[in-house]
């Protein structure tokens, strides 16, 4: 580290970047919270009727699916019957054996051909909105009737044209984008939670 680089320079960075964030986060939910809330409709409506939220990304993306199914199977504000999530991220041994056996780009298609069926939603993360093996996921997905929602970044790709519903953090910060994804993760999971048990409980 640059010996110029104080601790107070470093406290200013630090409150620099938490700005940045905020304001990513305020821009994106006072223009899209009707969109927040349609995305939760349509995955209530999904769970009702005995379906469930396929949930897939890369990088990063990856992590946020399983930290969103995490929230979903388990719980989040309160004790209540597991909500049918998965995240396509995390069997090693089906991710590369498509890898190795077909494409990277068949890593998430293939999965939806195998677990979705009609009346799931597929949530697809990309922060780019062009990843190519969630786009041919989603693309496997509206095939066999599955509503999908895109989580995006930047002016939300290919992805955000092809989706039913797409929420776009339009950021040019990867970082900022994730930041914001996993805020509206927490909101989708809270909503749901709340539409599906937080009468009964």
């Amino acid at each position: 580290m640059p010996s110029q680089y104080t601790t107070a320079l470093m406290i200013e960075r630090v409150r620099q970047i938490a700005r940045e964030s905020i304001e990513a986060k305020k821009a994106f939910f006072d223009s899209n919270a009707e969109s927040v809330v349609r995305a939760a409709e349509l995955m209530v409506t999904s769970l009702r009727a005995g379906g469930k939220v396929l949930i897939f990304g890369n990088g990063g993306s990856a992590a946020d699916a399983q930290h969103i199914a995490a929230e979903l199977v388990n719980r989040l504000n309160y004790d209540r019957p597991p909500i049918a999530a998965i995240a396509l991220t995390t069997d090693s041994s089906v991710l590369t054996s498509i890898g190795n056996d077909s494409s990277f780009e068949d890593l998430f298609a293939r999965q939806v051909g195998a677990l979705g069926r009609k009346g799931d939603v597929a949530l697809a993360i990309s922060t780019s909105g062009n990843s190519p093996n969630v786009l041919r996921a989603v693309d496997a997905a509206r095939e066999l009737g599955i509503k999908t929602i895109a989580l995006v970044g930047r002016d939300g790709g290919k992805l955000a044209s092809v989706a039913d519903l797409a929420l776009v953090v339009e950021s040019s910060a990867t970082q900022r984008i994730q930041e914001t994804h996993i805020t509206i993760a927490h909101i989708l999971c809270e909503l749901i939670e709340d539409a599906l048990y937080g009468e009964t409980l």
